[in-house]
């Protein structure tokens, strides 16, 4: 993911255009929400800026979950809406050789996904199946197992997102925004029923500060008891994919409702079976068991088909612990599969654990003689390191 842009000022240079990466984008909407000039404009698939309206104020950057929105491309002469509208991933630098990798796509192998079959202007609605709390009672925190029939032709892959509208409209009148959900189900559907979709959603009830704010779309979706519909669209994703090489190794890192494309891909590859299959690394992190989704699951998986380290950050009368220790403990097993050339790494969950897994990769790799850089760069450049964080 490229360095964000110092908060305060655009980046310098007249001849540095501001673009969105198609291979990142979701679809999300929050990055023409926020910008206020009216430069990002959409297709209903692909986002674009305007760099005639485009003034580099960096307001559209804060709410991108994948980073997307974070590019300032050096350029001979600015690309124009109609060229962006044609990209599939973003061209080279100029002059940089054209077949440069941008590092950003999907593994070679990972199934082609199908993207924005049904946009806003047309959702399908979907039936709630489920809708199960995972979280003790007790706990503050409380994350839903929730369960969508959309029908055998909305199509999915693991590591993919979808959209839910939430009725009504704004005090401007006008239609609620949609929010995106990682599926936590694999593309033959939960429970191997075709069509159905498995969400992992956290009620929201405050915001990062602390002070009380209901979110919109998670409560609606929270109270939602089977048989109900919601309106669906999407699919969205093409990066944050898995490869469909049974051999590769997964290596997964993630904290509280980021386990939901790492459960989708766990699940695919139980389903494929059979021997030959890479090895299955996850890292998870929560304040306590009781609070982190499917943590009674994952434990119960066959013996043998995952390595499985929890990281507990609020457990009484223990020492607090986040996934990028549990990382550095883990150091002989994760050098080699950093170093292997069949080996993809996940991160998903909280933008606070970003840095410090990094600062972990780098001091396993320094300790065993590697230099992460090299590796980093390699795993960008053939699909192999993917980060959605928030």
């Amino acid at each position: 993911m490229a360095e964000p842009a110092a908060a305060s000022e655009p980046p310098a240079g007249p001849f540095r255009q501001h673009l969105i990466d198609p291979a990142l984008c979701i679809r999300c909407d929050t990055c023409e929400t926020a910008c206020t000039t009216r430069a990002i404009t959409n297709d209903s698939m692909t986002y674009v800026v305007n760099a005639d309206l485009c003034n580099g104020c960096l307001d559209c950057l804060p709410g991108c979950p994948t980073g997307a929105i974070d590019n300032w491309l050096p350029v001979a002469r600015a690309y124009s809406i109609a060229e962006q509208y044609g990209w599939t991933e973003l061209p080279p630098p100029a002059g940089a050789p054209a077949h440069a990798s941008r590092g950003r796509g999907a593994p070679a192998s990972a199934a082609r996904p199908v993207e924005n079959l049904f946009p806003r202007e047309r959702p399908r609605l979907a039936r709630v199946v489920a809708n199960q709390r995972l979280t003790l009672p007790e706990s503050p925190s409380e994350i839903r197992h929730v369960v969508l029939d959309a029908g055998a032709d909305f199509p999915v892959l693991e590591g993919q997102s979808v959209g839910i509208i939430p009725p009504g409209v704004d005090a401007g009148g006008r239609a609620h925004l949609m929010r995106l959900y990682s599926v936590a189900s694999p593309r033959t559907g939960e429970a191997g029923v075709a069509g159905q979709i498995a969400l992992t959603i956290k009620r929201v009830r405050e915001d990062h500060a602390g002070r009380p704010h209901p979110g919109l779309c998670s409560n609606f979706v929270c109270a939602l008891r089977p048989g109900a519909t919601v309106a669906l669209v999407g699919p969205y994703g093409a990066s944050f994919l898995m490869p469909d090489a049974p051999a590769a190794n997964l290596l997964m890192i993630a904290t509280g409702t980021g386990i939901a494309p790492m459960r989708a891909m766990l699940h695919r590859r139980l389903r494929l079976g059979g021997a030959g299959q890479g090895r299955h690394v996850l890292f998870y992190g929560g304040r306590t068991p009781g609070e982190l989704p499917y943590h009674t699951e994952l434990a119960a998986l066959p013996p043998g088909f995952m390595d499985l380290n929890l990281a507990f950050s609020r457990v009484p009368g223990q020492p607090r612990h986040h996934v990028q220790h549990l990382l550095g403990q883990r150091h002989a097993l994760l050098a080699p599969m950093l170093a292997a050339a069949d080996s993809y790494i996940y991160l998903c969950g909280l933008k606070g654990m970003e840095a410090g897994v990094f600062e972990a990769f780098a001091a396993i790799c320094a300790r065993h003689g590697l230099h992460w850089d090299e590796i980093a760069a390699g795993l960008q450049a053939s699909g192999r390191l993917h980060v959605e964080t928030y």
